[in-house]
């Protein structure tokens, strides 16, 4: 009697201390986080792991104002707007501005030292025609290289260059011929075999197949110290904003919507390609396809390119309707590590935290850091994808045992911590690949209320720990998971119980210390 009145005591004193570890009011708001919180000034960036403190883009006194009158307003004025960078550039820098008013322009390529300046009551739409985007240009599309249109702001191989102002930026409308004349990337090897030079592979709309690569909103390529603030970009042609090959990049308070009223199904908010030193801060993402998301090319092209993205820091964001909140991936040939993600929102994502890749992509990511987040309505809190779907793999997305290459990609070293997350459909969702599962994740003071509670599926040294888990579910799925360790966890489940249900050969070493109630196994 008295052993049982004191690990009753121990117990309740275990839920009174996990009431104390959980997050609290350091969680940012909704109206703390986003492009209408953005400060005036940078604040020093921290992060787990070296990262040079990035400072705003400064531009020499000299500006040209491109001169639009009410004639212009029937035409395009990418002339005029090409002339004043080149011009601006050529001067050694300054600024380009572009007046009051509705334009409509096609490509505009970003030189050195310029600042194209859209201030607020700018609308500048871009044409929906494949010419008023050629020549083709080097550029980097779904993680392959090759020639096509780029970007509609596009830049490559310049320094100090900047898309600044309170401006809209509107994407071409969704019937146009620009939007039509993708190319199929699972073909692209039908069309070029990959030791094709990417400079001999033509995507312009006339060569080979007639088709080009979906141009990003903004898409600067091997450039260094890029600055993009304020902007709104609506209705992108894919997605929006997607450094590649680049280093020191800042994005903060902009704006992205590509899902209401359009829903562009490939419409990601922001994709960093293969690149470095990176701040996302104070941006707002409204997208049919990811928000915030992390990748480092595809397969063989990726692999052969070899490069990875490397620190990364977003912070104070906010991701609504998006596919996932933070996504890493699927495209991870050339590395993901060393990110950062800390006080930002997501509300009405289908994932929250999401890690994406498949058994041809290669890579993966290692050494990836999560921190205070608040999860709003999502379907998944934290999600690791690794298998796909046959659409897009075919026979590799099958949970079959294969054997361990180049093209395997890993994700491991993950540390997630301090969630608030309300109103899910699961906590967490784990589908590693058998031969390379999700390895070494720790997940600590962690308040969700979700539907269902966990699935792990190949997973390797899990660590979950100081949480507290309301679900409608009782049952923790389990298949091939080794080492994990669930500590201080209070579950609050109908009827008070939980238990799980391990299957596998190789699930082993499964561990529940100080829980409550004490997870029982399924079918004792």
């Amino acid at each position: 009697m008295k052993t049982d009145f004191i690990r009753l005591l121990s117990l309740l004193t275990l839920g009174l201390s996990l009431g104390q570890s959980l997050p609290a009011q350091s969680l940012k708001g909704i109206d703390e986080v986003g492009a209408a919180a953005m400060p005036a000034d940078i604040e020093a960036i921290t992060a787990p792991f070296d990262m040079p403190q990035l400072q705003r883009n400064t531009f020499p006194d000299y500006q040209v104002r491109v001169r639009l009158g009410k004639a212009d307003r029937a035409r395009l004025v990418t002339g005029k707007i090409q002339a004043a960078v080149d011009q601006v550039s050529s001067r050694g820098g300054g600024t380009v501005v572009i007046p009051q008013g509705e334009w409509t322009t096609g490509r505009i390529i970003l030189k050195s030292n310029v600042n194209l300046h859209i201030p607020q009551g700018v609308t500048l739409n871009f044409s929906g025609e494949v010419k008023d985007y050629m020549p083709p240009v080097f550029t980097r599309s779904a993680g392959i290289e090759g020639m096509s249109a780029g970007a509609l702001i596009y830049a490559f191989e310049q320094d100090n260059i900047a898309v600044t102002g309170g401006g809209l930026l509107v994407g071409p409308p969704m019937d146009a011929p620009l939007r039509s004349a993708w190319v199929n990337y699972g073909n692209f090897d039908q069309d070029f075999p990959y030791d094709t030079p990417p400079t001999e592979r033509f995507f312009d709309g006339q060569s080979g197949n007639g088709k080009i690569f979906a141009p990003t909103f903004i898409g600067p390529v091997s450039c260094t110290n890029v600055l993009i603030e304020g902007v709104s970009l609506l209705r992108s042609p894919f997605w929006n904003i997607v450094p590649t090959y680049c280093e020191n990049v800042i994005i903060r308070g902009v704006n992205v919507e590509s899902e209401t009223p359009w829903h562009v199904a490939c419409g990601d908010g922001m994709d960093i390609e293969s690149s470095r030193n990176i701040l996302i801060e104070y941006c707002t993402v409204n997208t049919g396809d990811d928000g915030f998301t992390i990748k480092s090319g595809r397969g063989q092209d990726g692999l052969r390119v070899g490069r990875p993205t490397e620190n990364l820091v977003i912070r104070y964001c906010l991701a609504r309707k998006c596919h996932g909140g933070v996504t890493c991936g699927s495209e991870t040939a050339g590395m993901i590590r060393d990110v950062y993600v800390h006080d930002c929102v997501f509300d009405g994502s289908s994932v929250g935290i999401r890690f994406k890749t498949r058994r041809p992509r290669g890579g993966g990511g290692e050494h990836l850091y999560y921190e205070r987040i608040t999860m709003l309505n999502v379907g998944t809190g934290i999600s690791f994808d690794m298998l796909g779907s046959a659409v897009y793999v075919g026979n590799a997305s099958q949970r079959v045992p294969m054997p361990h290459d180049q093209f395997t990609p890993v994700y491991r070293n993950i540390d997630i911590r301090d969630l608030d997350i309300r109103n899910a459909g699961y906590f967490l969702k784990i589908n590693g690949i058998p031969e390379s599962p999700a390895q070494n994740v720790s997940i600590q003071r962690v308040k969700a209320q979700s539907r269902r509670l966990m699935l792990l599926h190949d997973v390797n040294q899990l660590s979950l720990q100081d949480c507290r888990l309301t679900s409608d579910d009782q049952v923790i799925d389990i298949l091939d998971g080794r080492n994990l360790t669930f500590q201080n966890i209070r579950f609050i489940t109908p009827d008070n119980r939980v238990f799980y249900q391990p299957a596998g050969t190789l699930t082993e070493n499964l561990r529940f210390r100080d829980c409550l109630p004490l997870p029982e196994k399924q079918g004792e």
